[in-house]
């Protein structure tokens, strides 16, 4: 066997060109963020940052059933497209992915008037509480992480989205934002 009868292996995920080049395709794209997982520093940060203006989207449906429709649209579709890729891959959590972070930032929202998706320092805030419990994973997301390949990919980001959103409207209730 020659070298030239070897199949290619799949090229190093961090580079989006290889990526693109190796059919990775609108699945990977969505996954990435249009490309922002493949940033060489914090692309979760990066995937959460697009979350922001995704949630000031869902915020402007006034129906809380319209935009809980809408985020468990965007889960399902995020379980799907993880699962899809980290079997691509072969990578149980490829942290190139960032719909999770993209798809549950909304979550942290969740119930707020479109006023209050309109002022930076909560949004900010929303933005911060995310990260921060995404990052730290504590009980359950660290648990909830442990799920098989989409459901745990999306998981993790469900609980620290939800922390957040309980967070955020707790200090909204205390007059944190007057």
């Amino acid at each position: 066997m020659t070298e030239h009868d070897v199949e290619p292996s799949r090229p190093e995920p961090s580079r989006p060109d290889a990526a693109v080049r190796s059919g990775g395709g609108p699945i990977l794209w969505l996954a990435t963020g249009l490309g922002v997982g493949f940033l060489p520093k914090s692309p979760g940060t990066f995937g959460a940052l697009l979350g922001v203006p995704l949630a000031v989207a869902i915020g402007q449906i006034t129906s809380l059933a319209g935009q809980a429709a809408l985020i468990l649209a965007l889960s399902a579709l995020g379980v799907w497209i993880c699962t899809r890729v980290a079997r691509d891959w072969g990578v149980e959590d490829p942290q190139f992915v960032v719909w999770d972070e993209l798809a549950t930032v909304p979550v942290v929202f969740f119930g707020l008037s479109a006023d209050q998706m309109s002022r930076p320092d909560i949004l900010l805030a929303g933005f911060l509480l995310h990260r921060l419990f995404d990052i730290t994973k504590p009980p359950p997301a660290r648990q909830a992480e442990r799920l098989p390949e989409g459901w745990g990919i999306m998981a993790d980001d469900w609980v620290a989205a939800v922390m957040g959103c309980g967070v955020l409207h707790g200090l909204m209730y205390a007059g944190l934002f007057g």
